[in-house]
């Protein structure tokens, strides 16, 4: 058997629509429908480019420091 794999949106009445599929009319196929879980998101900025504008400057004003008080 070949399989064609087609991803289509569900109409508002329920129904589903597939376009330019390679069968002859009156020709059997065979119809599987599969729906995705949801993929939780654990890292939203995963593969978000990045960039350090000042890489070796320290992270907070020195005059903030309660060390050098």
């Amino acid at each position: 058997m070949k399989e064609h794999k087609f991803k289509v949106v569900v109409l508002r009445d329920g129904r589903v629509v597939v376009d330019g599929v390679p069968v002859t009319e009156g020709q059997e196929v065979e119809v599987t429908i599969g729906i995705p879980d949801p993929v939780p998101v654990t890292y939203p900025l995963f593969g978000l480019p990045f960039r350090y504008i000042e890489p070796f400057e320290p992270a907070v004003d020195p005059s903030e420091w309660d060390a050098l008080k």
